[in-house]
């Protein structure tokens, strides 16, 4: 008996599952028919599709062309630097190198603050310049409405679409009467709102897959070199955070056009949603961050910087107590009287000294500066608990490889290089060069070999792994899946909703 009553209520829990299912497919594929057969929605989707196109592309063809030109002119930087003549070691480490900031592979689905940053940095002893050449210090003052990239369009074109084509899925059929005759046949607000729910979402993936597969295709056809296993777990998640947010998008709509008393006062509250969102929210998040942790300008900062290394030492100056102690303890460990008499130069080992104390200053207050950003970032960041259109945007920058965690990567890189750099030319000025001026060497005075500039090895940038970069984005992944999970329950769970 126990056995044949269980299987009796398995049959009606899968009767009614599959019900369920069935009704809810009805309600998604009249959504999806009702507004096909509008040619405006068609219009619109093919200018959607084109526009996300003609973005990817011309993103991707900028993204060759720089790859390029970098690879050109790094080439070019490395031969004239294997092929400077004979010198000495420290004229070479202010002859300096430069380095060029690429773009990641990805990063024609999403530039982020690429553009906005620079590009180009010279490494020289005893300096740490800035990155220079942005591509917006080039640009006209329309660059401040965005670049017209698939990222900004996903993120703040589409929403808007997906809220037009949805405030009256609910809201109409209240108005025009139909809901009450829904009802009566036994329909549920759970299957009416996740019908319209996944009709929407699947009138916005008409927009969202034709990018994806183009996308792809753009990368496999023009450069299959850049489509690597961390390519594509970086594009998989990509793909896959994109769909959620569309799917937040159209449940957030249903479930505000259910709850509006008409079509009018739905349109007005998701467009009030949608300023507030992409407008209001991420500028007051921005300008509150700068208030509450303001940065030093760049002419504070290098002066701290210089106040510090004043406090270490200057190499400059003869008198200065920190290198008359170092030049007295020198001397009485090798129990001599002139640094003349030293078995090394001792100009190299100052210069090492120096340039050691001079980093040391410099990323003192850089990692002071460096914290103020984060606590900025950090602001925005957390916005996407109340904004989740923050979340798709930090996670889409991290995967894309076109945030600041990823440039500032660059700098840290390109500073160890420079570092490296100054140092390996002052052991070569101490191993050597002769503490007597003018001094032959090999046949002339004071300079070295141009074989020693081939032995330094060249700059060769490794973006961050797929690990690393996420790592920086699990807030925001988390918050997205609560503002999924949340909005799924209203979904799911919401019965004394107004059917007149």
């Amino acid at each position: 008996m126990f056995l044949c009553f269980i299987r009796k209520r398995a049959l009606a829990f899968t009767s009614y599952h599959n019900m369920l299912l069935k009704n809810i497919k009805i309600f998604a594929h009249q959504v999806i028919t009702t507004k096909l057969k509008n040619k405006g929605t068609l219009y619109l989707i093919i200018i959607f599709n084109l526009l996300l196109f003609a973005a990817l592309y011309a993103e991707f063809e900028v993204r060759s062309h720089d790859h390029h030109q970098v690879e050109k002119y790094s080439k070019d930087v490395r031969q004239r630097w294997e092929n400077n003549p004979d010198k000495h070691p420290h004229r070479m480490a202010h002859y300096g190198y430069l380095v060029f900031r690429e773009k990641h592979p990805l990063g024609f689905f999403d530039p982020g603050i690429h553009n906005f940053l620079g590009n180009v940095v010279f490494l020289e002893a005893h300096q740490q310049n800035t990155i220079n050449s942005s591509e917006a210090s080039y640009s006209s003052g329309l660059l401040r409405f965005g670049y017209l990239s698939a990222a900004m369009i996903l993120q703040i074109l589409a929403p808007l679409l997906i809220f037009f084509w949805g405030f009256n899925l609910v809201s109409h059929n209240r108005e025009n009467g139909t809901l009450k005759i829904i009802f009566t046949q036994g329909i549920s607000w759970k299957q009416l709102l996740w019908g319209n729910t996944l009709g929407l979402y699947g009138l916005a993936l008409m927009i969202f897959v034709p990018a994806v597969i183009f996308s792809l295709l753009l990368a496999l056809l023009h450069d299959p070199a850049i489509v690597t296993a961390q390519f594509m777990g970086r594009y998989g998640l990509l793909v896959l955070t994109y769909s959620l947010h569309f799917l937040l998008i159209a449940m957030l709509a249903v479930y505000i056009s259910a709850r509006s008393k008409s079509s009018r006062s739905a349109l007005i509250t998701l467009l009030g949603v949608w300023l507030l969102f992409n407008l209001i929210l991420p500028k007051v998040a921005t300008v509150y961050g700068q208030t509450q942790y303001p940065a030093p300008s760049k002419i504070v900062f290098g002066t701290k910087v210089e106040e510090e290394l004043l406090k270490l030492g200057d190499s400059h100056n003869p008198d200065d107590p920190h290198y008359q102690y170092l030049k007295d303890s020198v001397l009485a460990a090798y129990k001599v009287k002139s640094t003349n008499e030293l078995p090394f130069n001792y100009s190299g080992f100052v210069m090492k000294e120096g340039e050691k104390l001079s980093a040391q200053a410099y990323n003192k207050h850089y990692d002071g500066l460096l914290k103020i950003y984060k606590r900025q970032n950090n602001i925005f960041r957390f916005t996407a608990i109340v904004n989740p259109m923050v979340a798709v945007k930090q996670v889409s920058m991290a995967l894309a490889g076109s945030d600041y965690t990823t440039y500032d990567d660059f700098r840290a890189q390109t500073e160890a290089y420079r570092y490296k750099l100054a140092q390996t030319m002052n052991n070569l000025q101490i191993k050597f060069i002769s503490n007597v001026r003018g001094k032959r060497i090999q046949g002339k005075p004071d300079i070295l070999s141009k074989s020693h500039w081939s032995q330094f090895p060249d700059f060769n940038y490794r973006f961050l792994s797929f690990s690393q970069s996420l790592a920086q984005e699990y807030f925001s992944l988390i918050a997205l899946l609560v503002w999924l999970l949340g909005l799924g329950l209203l979904v799911n769970y919401s019965k004394n909703l107004k059917v007149i």
